[in-house]
């Protein structure tokens, strides 16, 4: 019998590394020196890898002559269950930092917890991803603290991105029903034992960086949500229909 708990967390770690990829790949040609616009492809080329890895193990989960391209090129999406920040357009180089660096620091914890996971599929595929993810975490810190402790337009494009982006952290530690099911019988990690290793990061690299706190007393800032259960922005649907064009339009097109 298939677990479907199974599947659509092996989907949600998948679309978010997916959609956050693409978004990363859309500098390219486009970022500021040559030297991070290669970086932040590279990056890009990590999270489409681990995508793949991971809509390969769902597809063999789901049956029914699914495959890494199908659950990629060929659902719609409410399907989807990737966080919100994942799909937020790119904005400015700060904003695409910021969104990096609060994706990766949470993806670290992450990856550090699952690849211990009973899955034996899933615990392989997070310690593979890991060594990239720490690189993704050093790089952005790096960046967010440049940023933030540069000239005085830098510092204040940090902080919009801060202001657009703080809301959209909230539901990486809000957990699903598939999330606790599968956090019960060790397989998947509980997002909300996270959510202290994840803020102890970014409030050390926000004071080297010189910028403000973004943590209300008690927790008390609303949050956004509902990405993980197939609730998006309008966002989305712009990045799946120049992501599915082809695919949609020449079913089964190959290289």
């Amino acid at each position: 019998m298939k677990n479907q708990s199974l599947i659509d967390y092996t989907l949600h770690l998948a679309d978010n590394a997916l959609i956050i990829g693409h978004r990363n790949s859309e500098w390219c040609g486009h970022g500021p020196i040559l030297e991070q616009d290669i970086a932040i492809s590279n990056i890009a080329l990590d999270l489409i890898g681990q995508a793949r890895n991971l809509y390969q193990y769902a597809a063999e989960l789901k049956g029914d002559h699914a495959t890494e391209d199908s659950l990629a090129y060929l659902r719609d999406g409410w399907d989807f269950k990737n966080l919100l920040i994942t799909e937020l357009p790119n904005g400015d180089w700060a904003q695409t930092i910021l969104r990096q660096f609060f994706f990766s620091t949470y993806q670290y914890f992450l990856y550090q917890q699952l690849q211990h996971s009973k899955d034996e599929r899933l615990a392989a595929i997070a310690a593979k991803a890991l060594k990239e993810v720490t690189y993704h975490l050093r790089w952005s810190s790096e960046w967010v603290i440049r940023l933030g402790d540069g000239t005085d337009e830098s510092k204040q494009r940090m902080e919009k991105a801060v202001e657009e982006l703080y809301a959209f952290t909230g539901e990486m530690f809000l957990p699903t029903d598939y999330e606790k099911e599968l956090a019960t019988n060790g397989i998947s990690v509980g997002p909300e034992s996270l959510k202290e290793k994840w803020t102890d990061k970014v409030r050390s690299v926000f004071e080297e960086a010189t910028l403000a706190s973004p943590f209300k007393e008690n927790n008390s800032a609303w949050m956004q949500s509902g990405g993980k259960e197939g609730k998006h922005t309008e966002h989305l649907g712009f990045v799946l229909a120049e992501m599915q064009f082809l695919q949609r339009a020449y079913p089964g097109a190959e290289w």
